[in-house]
């Protein structure tokens, strides 16, 4: 379980550079909210293909564990990250959901 931790934050610190790229500086601040969701607008980014790099994974309905759990992805799932907040990205699921979000240390990008 501990090996597991330290994988998955090694690779968010590995992928923090990444997704900074994504966006820039300005989009850290914190986010607006929408009348419809209590989401802030992700930073938005290119189509960037991710997989999923563990089994169980949960997906949200938002950028952050306060959110629900819409459903699990497995290791190898692909996402079409659209945006990041924070260490969240949020994309769509091949041959699944749209618009959901997966922490960066379940992705590889």
């Amino acid at each position: 379980m501990l090996l597991r931790h330290r994988t998955a934050l090694a690779s968010a610190a590995a992928l923090g550079g990444l997704l900074l790229a994504w966006a820039p500086a300005t989009a850290q601040a914190a986010p607006s909210s929408t009348a419809s969701s209590g989401v802030g607008a992700p930073a938005a980014v290119k189509d960037i293909v991710c997989t999923v790099n563990d089994n169980g994974v949960n997906y949200r309905g938002g950028p952050g564990t306060n959110y629900p759990v819409l459903g699990k992805a497995n290791k190898g799932q692909k996402i079409n990250a659209k945006g990041r907040e924070g260490s969240w990205v949020m994309g769509d699921l091949w041959g699944g959901r749209t618009g959901v979000w997966i922490h960066v240390a379940y992705l590889d990008c």
